[in-house]
């Protein structure tokens, strides 16, 4: 009896320290709903807040698998940048299909990956040196394409990415039909999931939680989700980007959590020697790593440019520390191996909450960079005191 109460406090524990940050953004956007006499929960800022944060959350997405080996990437603003920048010289000044742009745009992400990838997995030139090199690689070559100007507009199709609505089909009494058609996909790959994952840990003896505790935690994950469809068709439906995050961490979830080279990556963090003995091509993993973010990279300079519908020399200052402060505040490890997609997307909405919160109650660019610096501190802090009960 003692054992089983002893087994039952350690659970607890560790779901208090899986669930903690999360508990901690609801508590963050209560506080500030209170702040701003209702306006951040808003559906029209809501809305806007999803939209703002988007770039910043493909970032994240990207930035996390560098971390998990232990490294960073610090050109990724500057990519973004950079992409931005070609995306408006070929659109605006060469008159290039949106299609066609968007191709080029990827293109050149996925090449820019291979070059840092390529330094950094098979010269063994530190991630730190190439990124920073990257870095300041990229942002001049923004200023040779933009010649130091802004170049706009860009088309409505090109801005769709960024900030287009899903269209409603028709309204159905209060709902949308579109709304609900979304709500019956999301639901049923939900359960689906959540499903299968209890019937895979049965099925290899993993400890899982008792049918009431799983029965609950599905209920308040579809609840969630019903609520942020139905506040989201309150104001002019569901963002388009939204559809674009969903299917990415879905996908990259997937990726990290269920596939060899997923495994391999958090094996690279923990111990890159013993990975390598283990027959892992360890160069291999680490150059699809930053090609990947060099393709994330790219797609949040289009999402960046669409949104800000110009594109500019300064597009992209100062997001790589956000990103990475975002994977951090989401329970990845500095040391890698440790860390998860859905950590990291938190982590950013807690980022992108405490700007439009801040924002609205006025409070100053100088103010909030402090605050920012905080939270991320006492996150880390936590995470590393939680890990030392732990061990």
């Amino acid at each position: 009896m003692e054992l089983e109460n002893k087994k039952s406090k350690k659970k607890i524990n560790i779901d208090l320290r899986k669930y903690a940050m999360f508990m901690a953004l609801i508590a963050i956007a209560i506080f500030f709903q209170i702040a701003t006499d209702g306006v951040l929960l808003k559906p029209m800022n809501v809305s806007k807040l999803i939209m703002q944060n988007s770039y910043l959350l493909i970032l994240a997405i990207g930035m996390l698998p560098c971390i998990l080996t232990g490294n960073v990437d610090l050109a990724v603003g500057s990519i973004l940048g950079m992409i931005s920048a070609i995306a408006g010289y070929l659109i605006v000044t060469k008159g290039l299909s949106v299609p066609l742009t968007i191709l080029i745009c990827l293109l050149v992400g996925v090449l820019v990956g291979a070059w840092q990838g390529f330094w950094i997995a098979y010269i063994r030139v530190p991630a730190f040196i190439v990124t920073l090199a990257g870095m300041l690689i990229f942002k001049g070559f923004t200023m040779v394409i933009l010649n130091g100007n802004t170049l706009a507009p860009f088309p409505e199709s090109y801005q769709y990415l960024a900030a287009g609505f899903i269209p409603e089909i028709k309204k159905i009494g209060i709902f949308s039909l579109t709304t609900i058609i979304l709500a019956i996909i999301l639901v049923s790959f939900i359960v689906f999931y959540e499903v299968n994952r209890r019937k895979q840990d049965f099925k290899y003896g993993l400890i899982t939680t008792s049918l009431n505790r799983f029965v609950a935690k599905l209920v308040i994950e579809i609840g969630i989700i019903l609520f942020i469809l139905y506040w989201l068709s309150l104001y002019k439906g569901v963002p388009f980007i939204l559809i674009i995050l969903t299917i990415l961490v879905i996908f990259y979830t997937f990726i990290t959590q269920k596939t060899t080279l997923g495994r391999s990556i958090y094996a690279f963090g923990g111990n890159e020697r013993a990975t390598k003995l283990s027959g892992i091509n360890t160069n291999r993993i680490f150059f699809l790593v930053y090609v990947n973010m060099g393709i994330l990279a790219a797609l949040a300079g289009i999402i960046f440019s669409g949104r800000l519908n110009a594109a500019a020399p300064s597009a992209g200052s100062g997001l790589e520390l956000d990103a990475i402060a975002s994977c951090y505040i989401g329970g990845a490890s500095a040391s890698g191996g440790v860390g998860t997609i859905i950590g990291a997307i938190i982590g950013g909405l807690v980022m992108g909450i405490l700007n439009n919160g801040m924002s609205i109650m006025g409070i100053g660019i100088d103010w909030q960079q402090a605050i920012k610096g905080m939270v991320l501190l006492v996150a880390v802090a936590f995470d590393i005191i939680s890990r030392k009960k732990k061990g």
